[in-house]
């Protein structure tokens, strides 16, 4: 049995995901690794073949059409076998000491039949080429190394929430919830990393620094140039999430409370990066994603109108516009979000 599946989605990684593999073949024979070939027009399925060649009781290879990220993360969990599951990006790595400790503790709760749900851990976003590093913890939020449920945990900081390069999922609930990510879409992640939390009973933060974001290429969906060209995958990926739970029916009030915080979150994205386009049709698709919450669930609407940093992102009038994006750059400056 596999205590671990890793999904690693691929399409054109021929340059870089020796780097992303070669770590997580550290685990051994307890992960299996799924390499999921996006259509690439390069090397990336003949490496990615050559591994498995290499590795047949480790790795498998799945050559799929060209259809992004979230399918490559749906090919991944359909095909896994193991307990566990992650998503790895191909570009990205995981700290192989910190990979053997959690290996060690999916072990040991396997044997003690103890079921986990999800596990948190760090991430460390990682500029390589620059040599500077910042690692992402939850030390304030999660009680370290205790299995503890959504109301033993503490308030999220301002910059703080759970992102897919954070979390492990018990395989299982993962199915269980439903989550499919859409094709052709960027920034679907954030779908992945909130749709099934109201399954987890059980959670255990790691305090260790496992997942490696590297950051660098001019390309990457993070990048606020790049994010305002695929504002329309933002938005799309915005109500999705919006969309995929009833926050009524969440039965932690702070599970609530965290994903009211996580649909703003998005939301507050989407309005400044529209407000930054500033075009007469952005403006119309910033009012036409409000008005969307609205008929979604008034009572999420007003939450974030009216009670969450969100709201500060859709002030009436040109003054209103004006103040919001003063506001967003001066927190940029301040923060430095990436």
């Amino acid at each position: 049995m596999k205590l671990l599946t890793f999904a690693v989605p691929c399409y054109n990684s021929q340059d870089y995901m020796a780097r992303c593999v070669d770590t997580l073949l550290t685990g051994g024979d307890r992960v299996e690794i799924i390499l999921v070939d996006d259509g690439s027009t390069d090397n990336t399925g003949a490496i990615a073949d050559r591994y498995a060649e290499e590795h047949p009781d480790i790795v498998k290879v799945i050559h799929q059409p060209n259809q992004g990220h979230g399918a490559g993360v749906n090919a991944g969990l359909d095909n896994a076998t193991g307990l566990y599951y992650k998503v790895v990006d191909s570009d990205d790595w995981l700290d192989t000491g910190s990979l053997e400790r959690l290996l060690d503790q999916l072990e040991a709760w396997h044997h003690a039949e103890t079921r986990v749900d999800m596990v948190v851990c760090n991430y460390v976003y990682d500029h390589l080429h620059e040599g500077k590093q910042s690692s992402m913890g939850y030390r304030n939020i999660f009680p370290a190394g205790k299995i503890c449920g959504w109301e033993d945990t503490s308030r999220f900081g301002p910059s703080q929430y759970l992102i897919m390069h954070a979390l492990i999922f018990r395989t299982q609930l993962l199915r269980d919830s439903g989550v499919r990510l859409p094709v052709h879409t960027f920034y679907v992640d954030n779908l992945f990393a909130y749709k099934p939390l109201p399954l987890v009973e059980t959670i255990c933060y790691l305090d260790m620094d496992l997942y490696h974001y590297f950051l660098g290429r001019d390309d990457q969906s993070v990048n606020e140039s790049v994010l305002m060209r695929r504002i329309d995958q933002q938005i799309k990926v915005n109500k999705l999430v919006a969309e995929s739970v009833d926050l009524k029916t969440v039965r932690s009030p702070k599970l609530a409370r965290y994903m009211t915080r996580n649909v703003s979150i998005m939301t507050s994205i989407s309005s400044i990066h529209l407000l930054l386009i500033g075009t007469p049709e952005a403006l119309e698709k910033r009012r036409e994603l409000w008005e969307y919450m609205d008929r979604l669930d008034p009572t999420l609407y007003k939450k974030l109108r009216y009670h969450c940093l969100s709201g500060f992102t859709y002030l009436p009038g040109s003054f209103g516009r004006w103040l919001t994006l003063t506001g967003y750059r001066l927190a940029r400056r301040v923060v430095q979000f990436q």
